[in-house]
Formats: C-alpha cells, structure tokens, sequence
C-alpha cells in the first residue's frame, strides 16, 4: 500500500507539473523513474491515467478522477505536516504565490526576499503577473492583491498600500495644454487598465472630488504596459507612484495635475480559509504584515 501511495503522490505531481521532467525536476528524481512509476500504476490499476504526446500530457477519464483524489490525499499530508510546523524552528514545505507584475519594482521584494532568507526551508513558488488568477482553480495559497477589496470570500489582511499619480508624456500634455483642472481631462485620451474601474476619482487638499471618465480606446493588463504607452504619448493614465518617479527620472513622463491626488491602491494578502498550506500561509501572511 506504502508503495501504491507513493506511486499515486507522483502520479499527481506530473499533473501538477505538466510533464515527466517537471515532475523528477521538482522530486529530485530521474525522469526515466517518474515514468516507470506512472506505467506501473497504470498496470496495477488497469487503466490508462494518462495520454501522451511529444508536445504534452493530457488525463484520461480515470485519470482526472485519480488525481481529484491524489490531490486530497497529498493535502491531507501536507495538513498533517502543518500540524507539527509551528514547534518547529525550521518550517519547511512549499507555498505558491500569485502577485501583480509590477510588485517586482516595490518593497515588498525585500519582504519576500527576508521572508526566503529567514526560512529557507520553504520553497517559494511565485507567480508574477497583473492578470488576477483564481486562487482555489490555479492551485495558489496566497494571492496579493492591488486594489479596494470591500468583499471577499477569503481571509484578507492589508499589507500595505501603492501611492499612484496621473501622468503622460511631455509631449502629449504640451498637444493637449496644461489641464487647469479635472474637468479638462475628459476630452483627454485615456490609457485603461483591464482591471480598474472606467471611472478616475481625483481630490484635492481643499475637500473637493472630481470624477473623470474620459475618452478611451486602449485598454491593457499590465501596468508596465501602462507606463509605455504613455511614455509614447497615447494619452493620460494613472500608474503606480514608482514607476511614474522612474519616468519624471528618464524624462520620459510628467506628472499631470500635480495639486490632485488618486486614491491610493491597498496591498492584501488574500488566502482561503482553510489553506492547504495553513500554517505556512499565515506565517508568510503576518511576515509581511510586519508580525514575523
């Protein structure tokens, strides 16, 4: 039986991996024995788990039910692991983390990297990228989030915030002329963000609110996108506070209606409730909190 569990946990790790090399890559194996693994258990079952090709591996009916069922049995391990986690001085296992691209140019890479540095048995798995990834589906344990999280269905902890500023290139504000207010911005070509509302809100230090919508034929999902577009002169947009400072440095970009403010984005840690990796989680989650 000891061997069958163990033939099933690699069964569903090449799944996981997407192919025979991810798999020994990520066990330490041989990918010759990862196959010879998978062949045997298909023998011993009778069945056919997987379809191969050269190009990738695809389940058969037997083998996506297999793996539903893998997956519960490697997370009940994994629990069972957590269990004895925090009498630990050296946690260990692996997290994956799903957080926004343009994370890459902030702090919280110093916080990730104290994180990695302090606990170095656990194996860090990121995924950066401004497309949002659905947590329970992609198989993620944490998620940071850009943004005004009012609802979730999920434990949520802020972990910071994301100054913003209005900008376009130099060129573009001297075709349109210096705006003297909000209201001059919404006959302005606006540079869209996939995920953010149409609408912009501006204040400013008096009290008062502006809410623009302006024209918009460009949409993208990525702030870096969003940077050089502008920079290019396509319109107005308003980006992260670090990567507009990285375009008044090149001389790139400048600030529009300066004595106006966005709303800043709040950064979240957001984790399922009961996480596979729960302990790991929560450890990851208050490090960069600032209780670790």
């Amino acid at each position: 039986m000891i061997d069958k569990l163990r033939a099933i946990a690699i069964f569903s790790t090449v799944v996981n991996q997407g192919s025979f090399r991810g798999a020994a890559q990520h066990l330490g194996l041989a990918p010759s024995r990862v196959s010879e693994t998978v062949s045997n258990l298909e023998k011993d079952l009778d069945v056919t788990l997987l379809y191969r090709s050269t190009r990738q591996l695809s389940l058969t009916h037997e083998g996506r039910l297999l793996h539903e069922r893998a997956q519960a049995m490697v997370a009940a391990a994994e629990s069972g692991l957590d269990a004895i986690n925090p009498s630990s001085k050296h946690p260990q296992g692996t997290l994956r983390i799903t957080t926004p691209a343009f994370v890459t140019q902030t702090a919280l890479m110093d916080d990730f990297a104290a994180f990695g540095e302090r606990y170095p048995k656990i194996d860090l798995h990121f995924d950066f990228s401004d497309t949002p990834r659905d947590l329970i589906k992609d198989g993620y344990d944490v998620s940071i989030r850009a943004g005004w999280l009012e609802d979730s269905e999920f434990m949520v902890r802020s972990i910071g915030v994301a100054d913003r500023l209005l900008v376009a290139s130099a060129d573009y504000v001297k075709q349109r002329g210096t705006p003297s207010g909000p209201s001059d911005l919404e006959a302005w070509n606006w540079i869209r963000f996939s995920v953010r509302p149409d609408q912009t809100l501006l204040a400013h230090p008096s009290g008062q609110e502006a809410v623009i919508t302006g024209k918009s034929h460009l949409t993208v999902n990525s702030a870096d996108a969003l940077y050089e577009f502008a920079a290019r002169g396509l319109g107005v947009t308003s980006i992260p506070e670090h990567l507009a400072c990285r375009g008044f440095d090149r001389g790139e970009l400048v600030h529009v209606l300066p004595d106006w403010s966005l709303r800043p984005l709040g950064l979240y840690a957001v984790w399922p409730d009961h996480s596979r990796r729960e302990n790991l989680t929560t450890l990851f989650v208050r490090f960069l909190a600032g209780d670790g």
